[in-house]
């Protein structure tokens, strides 16, 4: 049975998550200095891959988990690695890395309203319908009301990361099928299906050995393999294990904390009031959504 309440360990590794995903907006932002974001993407995933699957072989242990799982595989590769992560550093290239991680604070939203129509663990309640409503105000408010000063590719890179975000909440959803696998295994499999779907993208867009990259450049990406997706995501795939899809994805609430104090701090990157105001809007949103400040005030949904 799935623990879908959220007891100390399930916040602590919701916690460390928040600060390594976090970190990761700042990574992708100075990696994009010398590298193109498909470039990125596939270093990111294989280079992930590759740390993951040496770890299993000092452990005598095989990435692949079984031929019925190699479809799944390439599906939450694509749903949880390629497909965001190339929205993602696209986007980063036209919006401010502080920005990207606010707006990627959306996937719960997503994803209560995606359970609620794939799943029987997730009800849609009233309180939920609102919380939605409020946090999607708050990204609204964040791509810009004023579309006559929020165009071209601004606009089109804020769309990137909120399309970014669906891919997330499809990607918690789809992932619970992976409960029980070995963390480890699970991950390495999937970051190498990504690896896999990502390396033509490469080649196709980008020519990875144009110009040898600046060392910050490789320090990011470094950061981005080691800590931001090899660490990161067999936590993430422990945490499926222990809860809800939706409490998984609260992560996300945790996350722009981090990456706003190294946007703002270390890239000098100035938030405007809109920013800051999306960010309570989808917070208070996330709130609402959660319910876990309104059980002690209002009764249970009917």
């Amino acid at each position: 049975m799935i623990n879908r309440s959220m007891g100390p360990v399930e916040y602590g590794y919701i916690c460390t998550l928040s600060v390594l995903w976090g970190a990761s907006f700042f990574f992708m932002k100075v990696a994009l200095r010398g590298f193109g974001p498909f470039t990125i993407v596939f270093l990111r995933v294989a280079g992930s891959a590759l740390v993951l699957s040496l770890l299993l072989a000092m452990r005598g242990e095989k990435p692949v988990l079984s031929r019925e799982l190699v479809i799944p595989l390439f599906l939450m590769g694509a749903l949880n690695n390629m497909i965001p992560f190339s929205l993602i550093l696209w986007g980063q290239q036209y919006v401010q890395s502080s920005v990207a991680s606010i707006i990627n604070a959306s996937s719960p939203l997503f994803s209560v309203v995606l359970a609620h129509y794939m799943t029987d663990e997730e009800r849609m309640t009233p309180s939920r319908v609102s919380g939605i409503a409020l946090g999607f105000s708050g990204v609204a408010l964040l791509i810009g009301i004023d579309t006559a000063r929020v165009t071209g590719s601004a606009l089109a890179g804020k769309l990137a990361m909120v399309l970014s975000s669906l891919s997330y909440a499809f990607a918690a959803i789809y992932g619970r099928r992976f409960r029980g696998q070995p963390p480890v295994r699970t991950a390495a499999g999937v970051l190498t299906a990504a690896a896999v779907l990502s390396l033509p993208m490469m080649l196709l867009f980008e020519d990875p050995l144009q110009s040898p990259p600046q060392a910050e450049s490789l320090l990011a990406v470094t950061g981005l393999v080691l800590l931001s997706t090899a660490l990161a995501f067999v936590l993430y795939f422990k945490t499926l294990e222990r809860t809800s899809p939706t409490n998984l994805l609260l992560v996300t609430f945790l996350i722009p904390l981090s990456a706003v104090v190294l946007g703002v701090v270390v890239l000098k990157e100035t938030l405007h009031w809109n920013a800051f105001l999306g960010m309570a809007l989808i917070f208070a949103g996330l709130g609402v959504v959660d319910g876990r400040f309104l059980r002690k005030s209002q009764l249970p949904d009917r």
